[in-house]
């Protein structure tokens, strides 16, 4: 029987439009050499109805968006004409091992270009690929030279020693005290030894002015587990703040450990890294890079040598909204990834909104980190490192991460990667988990957990994990078994005839498709699965003529180009895992302009370009694990936003129909599925969709769904969740 999955939504609230976010202007990059083992070429193809004089007919114009060019073009006594339109985009992001801010999660490696217009490109596109840590913008090269005395912010003198370490948003120093009396203090504001850590001017943190990290600590500073900042300013062409000198980092501990740490110490850091987290949470912020050399320990040789401190707060992001007290709004932008690969979430990946789910979901793999010693995703190189890792980090079940791992470690992880977006984590329950590790007597303990007794000791006790094993199972949002199905999408439609043909060979479908127009009806949608193709026709498309091709190119450029100069748009499109592909292109289409990309990765970037130019996805199809992308001016959408996941974004989904969204394309390779959701400009009398995924083609969900005026929008067969 197949597998039934259903998400409906009726009367969803307007939507607010979409706040464009300003993107950093990329750098060029020389093309690809002949020796590169992977060659990143881009396919776009832009066609427009322009005028032009009649003695240019056969001539390729330029794209221009001069307006007051394209009025005279318009006011020309000439005919129309489709032209291919070349494009360049030079985008190309450093690879560092530092962190935040620029790469793509989801999407993987860069994008694999084809074609531009009628000319090859060689400039390399990123394609938004994900990086170890994207560059912060500090160049020591380039930098001002550091001062050898540093004094900010009425703070007595520090002459600069050693370089304690560097973070993606500045340099830490050993600051002696050369000024005062009293050189014997450790600790507090006139403490002989202090961190300095100096931010250049130019740096990307510092692009309005003083760092953020400086209003994060303003906040949390000296709260449990963050470390006191007791003097801070700008000196010359740095910004530096005067802390707290702690000692060394759980990574250096493990390392200096023969890469080895005891079940009891790791439990200790998961009490006290989680009372922690929640202090911090509790304040209005997530920290949105917990990894072992941000935990800290205290001084060796002082009362504060046992307890740990959470540093490195350059990446922090409010996950609540200060004015209001409210849970900031839910975004996913697949470009853009905080944190560090190794231990960023799944959802960091795939550049959703930072929570608090992402600092535990992080802290979870720090801990299976410093008991076993590795994680199964290390090892990966390359320019698609970010999206292995994240496949295979959602690929791997909390059983087989956790393997030897005593059973608190295993629970804990399920929780924390099943938590929704906004959903309030149970800090008391996780700390209970690891009770029976550590032993009833907190005094001796590697690791002072203190601060977790002082925090929630009031409301752990032994809490049973078996009391909401309902509510788990009810909410496994990554525990489901990945899954190859058809899914497809239901709008609510007047009473329309619609047919469906599947499991249609190449040499059938003409067939199918002529018997159909003969009938009235045109191919609104299109998909395919085992080289074998299904279409849906129906007398709701408004079109008034169409052509089709199935070409053992995906996406046949030179034919498209042939149909746009007859005033034919691409309306449909599908691909095959052979490579082959299916390609719709109709009349009496609302589309004024038409672009296409085809990439190896999911081309967010692109899509993200051409949205501010006007554009708007109108269809998508996978052939393998190529992606191509159709956008369109004149779509009759006023914003657009996708999910993009490794199984099926039920949260997602159901965020975006609360905000007036409609899922209007779907595609899926057999990694990742896509789904790009709209807000028409014309308001439907009756918004009811709904979303089926069945291992079978729907054929028999389909008949039902007529019988409730729901008549298929969208359609694709590709990785879901079972």
């Amino acid at each position: 029987m197949p597998v039934l999955r259903s998400g409906v939504r009726k009367g969803r609230a307007g939507a607010k439009p979409r706040q464009q976010q300003q993107q950093p202007q990329p750098q060029e990059q020389t093309p690809v050499q002949a020796q590169t083992p992977v060659v990143e070429v881009e396919a776009i193809a832009t066609r427009t109805r322009r005028r032009r004089a009649a003695a240019a007919a056969a001539a390729v114009v330029p794209k221009d968006n001069n307006k007051q060019e394209q009025k005279q073009q318009k006011q020309q006594a000439v005919v129309n004409e489709k032209v291919a339109v070349p494009e360049k985009e030079k985008e190309a992001e450093e690879e560092e091992e530092a962190r935040a801010g620029g790469g793509q999660g989801g999407g993987g490696a860069a994008d694999k270009k084809v074609e531009v217009g009628e000319k090859q490109m060689d400039d390399v596109d990123s394609g938004a690929r994900s990086q170890d840590k994207a560059n912060a913008g500090e160049d020591d090269g380039n930098a001002a030279p550091l001062p050898e005395k540093v004094q900010v912010g009425g703070s007595p003198l520090y002459k600069l020693e050693r370089k304690l370490g560097k973070g993606g948003f500045g340099q830490v120093y050993v600051g002696r005290r050369i000024s005062g009396a009293n050189l014997s203090e450790r600790t507090g504001p006139l403490a002989v030894e202090v961190a300095l850590k100096l931010e250049h001017r130019t740096s990307k943190g510092c692009n309005y002015g003083p760092p953020h990290e400086w209003q994060v600590y303003n906040t949390l500073g000296g709260s449990h587990g963050v470390p006191q900042v007791h003097y801070k300013g700008r000196q010359g062409d740095y910004y530096i703040m005067v802390m707290d000198m702690l000692g060394p980092s759980l990574w250096d501990v493990w390392n200096n450990n023969n890469h080895n740490m005891s079940t009891e110490m790791v439990a200790c850091i998961a009490i006290e890294a989680i009372s922690i987290l929640e202090k911090m949470h509790s304040r209005g912020y997530v920290h949105g890079d917990v990894k072992p050399e941000n935990f800290l320990l205290g001084p060796p040789g002082t009362p504060d040598e046992k307890k740990l401190f959470l540093v490195d707060l350059g990446l922090a992001t409010k996950w609540r909204d200060s004015t209001t007290g409210s849970h900031v709004e839910y975004d996913q932008r697949p470009d853009v990834f905080r944190g560090t690969v190794r231990y960023a979430s799944v959802h960091a990946h795939l550049g959703r909104t930072g929570s608090r789910r992402d600092d535990l979901e992080s802290l979870a793999y720090t801990l299976i980190f410093l008991l076993r010693g590795r994680l199964p995703w290390q090892g990966y190189q390359g320019e698609n490192k970010g999206f292995l890792v994240s496949r295979k980090k959602m690929g791997t079940s909390p059983d087989l991460l956790c393997s030897f791992c005593p059973q608190p470690f295993r629970q804990f992880v399920e929780h924390v990667v099943s938590l929704k977006f906004d959903e309030e984590p149970n800090y008391a329950k996780y700390v209970s988990l690891f009770d029976g590790i550590v032993g009833p007597n907190p005094d001796i303990r590697p690791l002072n957990t203190e601060g977790a007794q002082k925090l929630i000791g009031h409301k752990r006790g032994r809490l049973a994990m078996e009391e909401d094993d309902d509510e788990q199972a009810r909410k496994k949002i990554r525990m489901g078994l990945p899954a190859t199905q058809w899914i497809s999408i239901y709008n609510a439609r007047r009473p329309m005839k619609q047919r469906y043909h599947y499991n249609v060979s190449d040499q059938r479908l003409s067939q199918h498709i002529e018997k159909g127009i003969e009938d009235g009806l045109f191919i609104s949608s299109v998909a395919s699965a085992q080289n074998l193709w299904a279409i849906i026709m129906d007398a709701g498309t408004g079109f008034t003529s169409q052509v089709h091709q199935v070409s053992p190119h995906f996406l046949h450029k030179e034919w498209i180009m042939e149909q746009w100069e007859k005033n034919y748009y691409i309306s449909a499109v599908a691909g095959a895992v052979n490579g082959s592909s299916l390609v719709v292109m109709s009349k009496g289409t609302q589309y004024l302009q038409q672009s296409y990309k085809v990439s190896d990765s999911f081309p967010f970037k692109w899509i993200n370009k051409k949205w501010r130019e006007g554009f708007y996805v109108t269809a998508m199809a996978t052939s393998a694990c190529r992606w191509g992308v159709v956008m369109s001016r004149g779509a009759g959408f006023s914003d657009q936003v996708v999910e993009l996941d490794f199984l099926y974004p039920s949260e997602g989904i159901h965020k975006r129909w609360d905000s007036g969204y409609r899922i209007t394309a779907t595609a899926a390779t057999l990694d990742q599925a896509a789904f790009v959701l709209s807000v028409p400009r014309r308001k439907p009398m009756d918004e009811t969709q709904e979303t089926l995924r069945t291992s079978a083609f729907p054929s028999t969900h389909v008949k039902e769904k007529w019988a409730k005026n729901l008549y298929i929008a969208s359609i694709c067969y590709g990785r879901t969740v079972s």
